[in-house]
């Protein structure tokens, strides 16, 4: 039978809307208040964002732009990056948002995958832009601002429209691509319906006052970027701060001079929270919340960055094809190294991936999530479709979880990265929270290495502190300090940088290819 784990949290309505619609829902209300800012010289109040937004809409409209058109998007977090989202979306279109860093391999795929017609880009990525679009179908590409020989954004815009009907259950607005940690990248189709339902879905989770600002570091192109902070906070009439990549001390001094209230990161940030030294050097007395998610946070490691900050240290939990987010932590109710409790209108399964039964509270297994937010399927991939979300609608998450005794839940591993050592699971998350602590560590990753005799081997890659150093015995003799034997590193190998993706998940893949 099934065991069937609802939020504790009241059911919300989700209205029928268009997504931009609803992020646009306050502009009349508050239409002089900043909406989007770079903090220096891009600025745009609810009005000028609105005003902006429907011009370029117009002008892809008359451009004969509309459903069944995609349009990619590939730049770093500016203020402009959110009229273009919801330009498109306004159009009826649809937009496919794009890694800036990535490699003209990288970035045809997507644009083939996708069936994108027109590209957006910056100045800075104009050379792999012109590259990738190369035998593909797109015809046309823009860049923000000048660039020789580009056409400017600037001429996508025309008259004023109003949002292109379309079917909000059923229309794919938005095609961000999974990471690609495991195979190729597959295009998430999510719906006008899934994108205002989670933001619906936060309501009692994120209690946003008047006059807060958020700082949005984190990428657009990723689904928490784009949910959690740009539509989120905007829908919501919160400031978005935009940060095109993450530096600490550009992060604290934006804190400082625009009185960023939601600090909005992934564990790595929290981590230079906890530890920077520059940190005391400026006032962050606005923050009222770290909100971090992507990964795990630890409980120690939270606890230092909040008692440092002088705010409290929530996480989430949420995946691109969940719109992201099924589970977070109710303002105040933080149970650290939790990821909080399901959300509103979420139901949760702890399952055990070998027999499929439903586990009871206390127990690790799979965790399955069902709700509004669950996208509508990967794109031309029906049958990773159909591994992924099965006949009553629970989407597998291929993640381990365990329900505490409060109802919060803890995301302990990933079900493809436990590491079998002589028959015993040894989850590498566990290891990694374990080692973080150790003082000379400021940086871990483990995986399994092959072992003829074992099965595999759990490693530990570490980056350590400017001057520190660390043995294998060392590290040893500190895990079994707290972990049980056979969940003990075995071998130890010191790198500069640990590989992670834009969103902060590291990067097994390519340790294991350094490895081999």
């Amino acid at each position: 039978m099934s065991i069937i784990h609802k939020s504790p949290l009241p059911d919300v309505e989700i209205p029928e809307i268009a997504i931009t619609e609803f992020v646009l829902r306050k502009a009349a209300e508050i239409p002089d208040t900043m909406a989007i800012t770079d903090g220096a010289s891009s600025n745009y109040t609810f009005a000028q964002l609105d005003d902006s937004i429907r011009r370029m809409a117009g002008g892809l409209v008359a451009r004969g732009f509309g459903p069944g058109s995609v349009l990619g998007i590939m730049a770093p977090n500016v203020p402009e990056y959110a009229i273009v989202f919801h330009a498109v979306a306004m159009a009826g279109g649809t937009i496919t948002t794009i890694n800036p860093t990535y490699g003209a391999e990288e970035v045809r795929f997507q644009l083939e995958d996708a069936g994108a017609g027109l590209l957006l880009t910056v100045p800075m990525f104009l050379d792999v832009a012109r590259e990738a679009m190369e035998g593909t179908a797109v015809d046309e590409l823009f860049v923000m601002g000048d660039a020789d020989g580009a056409t400017p954004m600037s001429s996508l815009f025309g008259e004023r429209v109003d949002q292109v009907p379309v079917d909000v259950r059923e229309h794919v607005v938005v095609l961000p691509y999974s990471s690609g940690t495991t195979g190729l990248p597959k295009g998430v189709m999510l719906t006008h319906y899934n994108l205002v339902a989670n933001i619906c879905q936060l309501e009692h989770v994120l209690d946003y006052q008047e006059g807060e600002a958020g700082l949005a570091a984190l990428p657009f192109f990723h689904i928490y970027g784009m949910q959690v902070l740009m539509n989120g906070l905007l829908a919501n009439g919160v400031t978005v701060v935009t940060m095109p990549r993450f530096d600490m001390d550009a992060a604290l001094g934006l804190v400082q001079s625009q009185r960023i209230t939601r600090f909005f990161a992934v564990p790595p940030m929290v981590l230079g929270l906890a530890k920077a030294p520059q940190v005391t050097d400026y006032d962050l007395s606005s923050l009222k919340q770290i909100f971090s998610g992507a990964a795990p946070l630890g409980a120690e490691l939270a606890a230092e960055a909040g008692n440092r900050v002088g705010c409290e240290v929530v996480q989430g939990y949420g995946m691109t094809e969940l719109s992201p987010v099924t589970h977070s932590t109710v303002e105040g109710q933080a149970r650290l190294g939790t990821s909080g409790v399901p959300v509103s209108n979420v139901e949760s399964r702890i399952v055990d991936p070998e027999t499929g039964e439903d586990l009871p509270a206390g127990e690790r297994g799979e965790l399955w999530v069902r709700g509004p937010m669950v996208m509508k399927g990967y794109l031309n991939n029906d049958e990773a479709t159909a591994d992924t979300i099965d006949a009553d609608g629970w989407l597998h998450t291929g993640d381990v979880a365990i329900i505490d005794e409060h109802g919060h839940y803890s995301i302990v591993d990933r079900i493809k990265e436990l590491i079998k050592y002589n028959g015993f699971q040894v989850p590498p998350a566990e290891l990694e929270g374990l080692l973080i602590t150790h003082p000379a560590i400021v940086d871990v990753a483990v995986i399994g290495v092959p072992d003829e005799a074992a099965g595999e081997l759990p490693k530990a890659f570490v980056t350590l502190a400017p001057g520190a150093s660390v043995t294998l015995e060392e590290v040893q003799e500190f895990v079994g300090r707290h972990l049980v034997s056979y969940k003990q590193i075995r071998l130890l190998e010191e790198i500069d940088v640990i590989p992670k993706s834009a969103s902060g998940k590291i990067l097994r893949r390519e340790l294991r290819d350094r490895d081999n």
